[in-house]
């Protein structure tokens, strides 16, 4: 059951390549509009990518606009989604979803007012390599969950982002920035988690950037750059997360789901791909298991397409508001139990994402 489906982009930053290139292999969605607080940067990528720049108001006005992704900075993020809610549109953000759980819950709330689905980044765990692990989980392959390890970890973007100083605002830090990734696969593989307790810090209250657009510019830093936690899961399972924008190598892997018939290493979660290893009892090692999904390439904005084919076949849609809000919930929850020093109660729950069916062609999703 195909889908036709206009949308606009408000943002046209760093990421948005990555929408705009997808979202063309996309059937049956097409972007008609993009805008940007600075006129400039819309104009240039409505130059690039052949469509119309214009204001984030006449965007907003364009009755032919069912879905709004906006990809603003995230101290912007629950603004603009409000703003295309009461615009009376569909709305798909970057992440995270706010950046305290109070704007979260005036976004959720002011969707179900209007009948309208909000959803959020990221949208990598519907990809072939977080669906492979995802269906050998659900179908037993390691027995029952019980232990696992999340690590991302590097030394900042100030070496290589050409405006990099949002990342050690409010709403930014490695938590908040690349937690959406790691916690959003874990829910998607194990469900929602129950409690948090962790230590955060910051090592440097300013950072000097050298990349090229920034070079020079001395940063200051407001959040935890380095995260380290254990999220216990409604089910039971125990997973060990690392956020650190303070390493600069290390060796340890993504993600590894460990269960009681055998382990199981999970891709790095930023990506859509990834190679998959499985490691049953009796086995010398792990192994190799192809995947058995596709979109396995960049496909930014497949959660857009998902909302897509969920408002034309009224059912919810994988990437969620719901479910960004309780990944918003437990990465707060981090900062909050090293402040509080004791374990943090999460007070959200959501459940899993339904898993893809197998046979996708790539640019399509089911009804």
């Amino acid at each position: 059951m195909g889908i036709s489906t206009k949308v606009g982009i408000i943002g046209c930053g760093n990421i948005s390549n990555a929408y705009f290139n997808s979202i063309k292999g996309f059937e049956g969605m097409k972007v008609k509009a993009c805008a940007d607080v600075n006129p400039t940067a819309a104009e240039a990528k409505a130059k690039e990518h052949s469509l119309a720049a214009v204001s984030v108001d006449a965007l907003l006005a364009d009755p032919e606009i069912q879905i709004v992704i906006n990809l603003t900075t995230p101290q912007s993020h629950a603004e603009i989604n409000a703003l295309a809610l009461n615009a009376g549109k569909h709305v798909h953000c970057e992440k995270p979803f706010a950046v305290n759980r109070a704007d979260a819950r005036r976004v959720l709330e002011l969707a179900k007012s209007k009948r309208l689905l909000v959803g959020c980044a990221p949208d990598t765990f519907l990809g072939g390599g977080q669906q492979t692990c995802r269906k050998l989980v659900d179908d037993g392959w390691i027995g029952r969950p019980v232990a696992g390890t999340a690590f991302m970890m590097c030394g900042g973007h100030e070496t290589w982002h050409p405006a990099p100083g949002f990342y050690y605002l409010k709403g930014g830090g490695p938590v908040l920035d690349m937690g959406p990734y790691y916690i959003t696969a874990l829910v998607n593989m194990l469900g929602p988690v129950k409690r948090v307790c962790a230590c955060a810090g910051r090592a440097r209250s300013e950072r000097l950037a050298t990349s090229e657009g920034a070079k020079g510019k001395i940063l200051p830093v407001e959040v935890s750059t380095h995260a380290a936690g254990t999220l216990e899961f409604q089910s039971g399972a125990l997973v060990t997360l690392v956020m650190s924008f303070d390493v600069l190598k290390h060796t340890n892997h993504n993600i590894e789901i460990h269960g009681t018939e055998g382990s199981l290493r999970v891709p790095d979660p930023n990506g859509f791909g990834g190679e998959v290893k499985l490691y049953k009892r009796g086995m010398k090692d792990f192994e190799t298991v192809p995947l058995s999904h596709g979109y396995c390439d960049n496909s930014r904005g497949v959660g857009a397409l998902d909302m897509a084919y969920a408002v034309k076949n009224q059912r919810p849609n994988r990437c969620s508001g719901a479910l960004a809000s309780h990944v918003l919930d437990v990465m707060l929850a981090l900062d909050e139990s090293s402040d509080a020093g004791r374990h943090i109660l999460i007070d959200s729950s959501v459940e899993r994402p339904a898993a893809l069916p197998l046979g996708l062609r790539d640019g399509t999703l089911d009804n």
